[in-house]
């Protein structure tokens, strides 16, 4: 059976193609249409999975999708009728979904002169979050979780999963919503760009937590492990919100009432000056999901009393609260895959499908390389085509076929405080990059975050780097181990160790590591090892391979980023480009 999975008609639309049970390829649209976060229809993700597996639009026998309209349809009706919210906001969002055009139509003009012939199946939208959670974990018992903003009418839903099953138990429903608190207050605090929730995270640990009374007076927890919203200091629910979610950058209007500004003090200017409170401020707003997210987990081990628990939706990227579960709960393993929010959900409809049908697990995403790769012979043409550009820049290109060799001239340039541009193997599925495509440089100098800010990323000063750190290396750097292979959890670093790594360490001493395999990535397990020979350090800074835009796909882009930018050094498969000189 070949499944095509999707996550259309919102942010981080995606495709993943899954043949027997067994996912062959997925890919976010953002990376083919070079536009962060693209919302709309995947049509290039879908032409690249059926090319990866040899297929085309008529072998597949079920297009399964992360939103069912039905979905809690008497909900909807209730809410319409005891609410009774403004009727323009009504309008417009009936008005805006009879205007989409549908997946027939899309499929039509994007494959043209092919013909799909099998199943529509919609997929309630937190069920596919709850199997891209489970399903493809390594555990046979789990809690599961999905948090976000909102999708089918809920915005949280919980269960229980064993084997093949998922049994859900609760769900938190429109208009009440952790995800709508955090990016609500994410626009208050100046941050206004769909995805800017990460910013806040990265604020948070500048600031003390002085506003928790104000943001417990804004959610409201409740014994059952939910929570609700204080709507007046919201008005997503009461008028219209703009959003657009075709073609194009996804953009949502203010989701906040003047009352919060009235609770809080004025919104920042987006241009404006970052004040010792608003760090507070972000410090409380981290501090809140953490009460409201970890009131839920302790209801659920006691209900469930499982060790294991996996998390997705929007706010299972919230990589903080997730390295805190050991911590602050009774679970002992957490799995948050590689595209915990919404690009997940393709994950999720197509392998809920499956298993609907009474089909057994037999497959564990350990890995995050599912997207498209460049051949050799695609690289070397590139090489031959750009040469004389690439010599003109006054780089050198040198082509190395020895591994070991490859391995121990980028390390060493790396210990020499160079900016690596690293590009290799299949594409990452999800916002991180994992070491294939990835910028690289020395974790032990203090300095490395203004040299990488300074020569390509431009970003705020507060935001911090990664650390990728071989798997046996993490007990002796860290104060907890365990397998975090997607860069979906935040440990504390030892207390000992931070002055030894100061560019991947935070200000509060934590570091969101990546654990590296030498099974799913032997070549970055290689590499690492080698500035570990040569340092003692078994772990690099990394950081994405791009510059305000979304992560390289194909090597031309990784090239262009490389040339106009002050990066150093570009391994581009076997092929090692060096700048010697500046261009002036």
């Amino acid at each position: 059976m070949i499944i095509l999975g999707l996550n259309a008609f919102h942010g981080d639309s995606s495709a993943c193609l899954v043949r027997n049970g067994v996912m062959i390829a997925a890919a976010e649209e953002e990376r083919f249409r070079r536009i962060k976060h693209w919302a709309g229809f995947p049509s290039e993700s879908i032409r690249y999975c059926l090319a990866e597996a040899g297929l085309t639009l008529g072998d597949v026998d079920v297009i399964a999708v992360n939103q069912d309209s039905r979905a809690n349809l008497l909900r909807k009706i209730a809410y319409v009728a005891t609410k009774r919210p403004d009727l323009g906001f009504v309008m417009d969002r009936l008005k805006n979904r009879k205007a989409r055009k549908g997946i027939a139509e899309y499929l039509e003009e994007s494959f043209p002169g092919e013909s799909f012939k099998g199943i529509h199946a919609p997929i309630e939208h937190h069920l596919a979050h709850l199997s891209s959670a489970f399903h493809v974990s390594p555990f046979q018992d789990a809690s599961v979780v999905s948090v976000d903003g909102f999708g089918d009418f809920s915005s949280a839903a919980w269960a229980i999963g064993h084997g093949s099953e998922i049994d859900i138990q609760g769900r938190v429903f429109f208009p009440h919503s952790l995800g709508i608190f955090y990016q609500a207050l994410t626009q208050y605090l100046g941050f206004p760009h769909y995805g800017d929730e990460y910013k806040v995270m990265g604020l948070a640990p500048y600031g003390a937590p002085t506003q928790i009374d104000k943001m417990r007076e804004i959610v409201k927890l409740r014994g059952d492990g939910s929570f609700e919203l204080n709507l007046k200091y919201f008005k997503h629910h009461k008028e219209g919100t703009q959003y657009q979610w075709t073609d194009g950058i996804p953009e949502i209007g203010d989701l906040f009432s003047p009352e919060l500004e009235e609770l809080l003090g004025p919104r920042r200017d987006p241009k404006g000056e970052l004040t010792q409170g608003h760090r507070d401020l972000a410090k409380s707003i981290q501090a809140m999901y953490e009460e409201a997210f970890f009131n839920l987990l302790d209801m659920l081990h006691a209900k469930h009393k499982v060790p294991h628990l996996t998390v997705a939706g929007g706010c299972g990227n919230n990589s903080v609260a997730n390295g805190k579960v050991r911590r602050r709960t009774p679970y002992t393993h957490v799995y948050v895959q590689s595209a915990a929010g919404d690009a997940g959900g393709a994950i999720g409809a197509a392998f809920a499908y499956w298993h609907k049908q009474g089909k057994p697990r037999g497959f564990v995403m350990d890995h995050a390389y599912w997207g498209p790769h460049a051949p050799a012979a695609e690289v070397e043409g590139l090489m031959v085509a750009r040469e004389a550009e690439i010599e003109a820049a006054g780089c050198t290109i040198e082509m190395i076929t020895d591994e070991a060799e490859l391995c121990r001239r980028t390390a060493t340039a790396i210990s020499e405080g160079k900016v690596i541009g690293w590009y290799q193997g299949r594409m990452e599925w999800g916002p991180r990059a994992l070491g294939n495509r990835s910028i690289l440089g020395d974790p032990r100098r203090a300095d490395m975050k203004e040299i990488l800010n300074l020569k390509i990323k431009r970003r705020e000063s507060f935001r911090p780097f990664a650390p990728s750190v071989l798997d046996r290396g993490v007990a002796g750097w860290f104060e907890e181990e365990d397998s975090v292979p997607f860069m979906m959890q935040v440990f504390q670093i030892r207390e000992e160790k931070r002055d030894l790594i100061p560019a991947v360490t935070h200000v509060d001493g934590s570091g969101r590591l990546q654990t590296v395999n030498e099974s799913t990535n032997p070549r970055y397990f290689h590499l690492i090892e080698a500035f570990e020979a040569i340092s003692g350090v078994p772990m690099v800074l990394n950081t994405s391979f791009n510059e305000n835009e979304p992560v390289v796909c194909r090597p031309e882009e990784a090239l262009d980023c490389f040339l106009r930018t002050k990066m150093d050094v570009l391994v581009l498969g076997d092929t090692l480009i060096e700048r010697k000189t500046l261009a002036s």
